[in-house]
């Protein structure tokens, strides 16, 4: 069976009120209360989105995101009331898409579903069209110049580097896609907020995040990049194709 969101909460009434009420908007939902049952409903199921607490009883939600993320790519949206930064950070590094804190306001938490589950829907609708041209010999079109070697593919939402193709998730693509619309002038957070994400409710650290996942794919060292360069306290910048 397939469910566009599954809330994994030892908090039973948490999870189950969650559940019902995305049930009501018609954002098909289930519910689960422990790191084992998790893990035995995807077996089972498909799911789109996962909402994700980060304590688990004698688990770690952050232990069960590094196991999902060696099986699964669907978008993951920490749920919890701790607060600290490093806890904010580790869950966007090990692979969270969002951290979402408690207590939190359902109309809210649901527009955000809403709004993450059409972006990666329409990602795995391009991909998927997109298969079929990666292997073919034909010269693909819709191609802009990242840096020397790599190439963003429009139609594919894929990077091309010489051989090799490397698949972006569905934000990646779109702030790549804006850096490079927007070569050789830096491009504010604020910016990014409003034209881009078109979403104020991120969590703190997110933005950065995602810019660290773009440079792992297109830098030769992350830590020292050269194609996307930070302007320290405004943004982000992309040089000229020719650098």
């Amino acid at each position: 069976m397939k469910y566009q969101c599954l809330m994994i909460d030892d908090d039973a009434t948490i999870a189950e009120t969650t559940a019902e009420y995305f049930n009501m908007f018609d954002i098909s939902t289930a519910s689960v209360g422990s790191y084992e049952e998790a893990e035995a409903f995807l077996e089972k199921h498909q799911v789109s989105l996962l909402l994700l607490d980060i304590n688990l009883g004698d688990r770690s939600g952050f232990e069960l995101c590094k196991q999902i993320r060696r099986k699964y790519d669907m978008p993951i949206l920490f749920i919890s009331a701790r607060t600290s930064d490093d806890d904010i950070l580790t869950a966007l590094n090990i692979g969270g898409d969002d951290y979402i804190k408690k207590p939190y306001t359902m109309s809210i938490l649901l527009a955000k579903v809403k709004a993450v589950l059409t972006r990666y829907e329409k990602a795995a609708e391009a991909a998927k069209t997109a298969s079929a041209k990666v292997v073919s010999d034909q010269p693909m079109t819709g191609q802009i110049k990242v840096s020397e070697g790599i190439l963003l593919n429009t139609g594919t939402h894929l990077l091309i580097r010489e051989n090799e193709t490397i698949p972006l998730k569905a934000m990646e693509y779109k702030m790549l896609l804006y850096l490079l619309e927007n070569r050789g002038r830096v491009v504010t957070k604020e910016e990014f907020l409003s034209n881009v994400w078109e979403d104020s409710f991120i969590g703190e650290g997110t933005l950065p995040v995602h810019i660290r996942h773009i440079r792992e794919k297109i830098e030769i060292n992350p830590n020292e990049p050269q194609i996307i360069r930070t302007v320290w306290g405004v943004g982000y910048i992309i040089g000229s194709a020719e650098e």
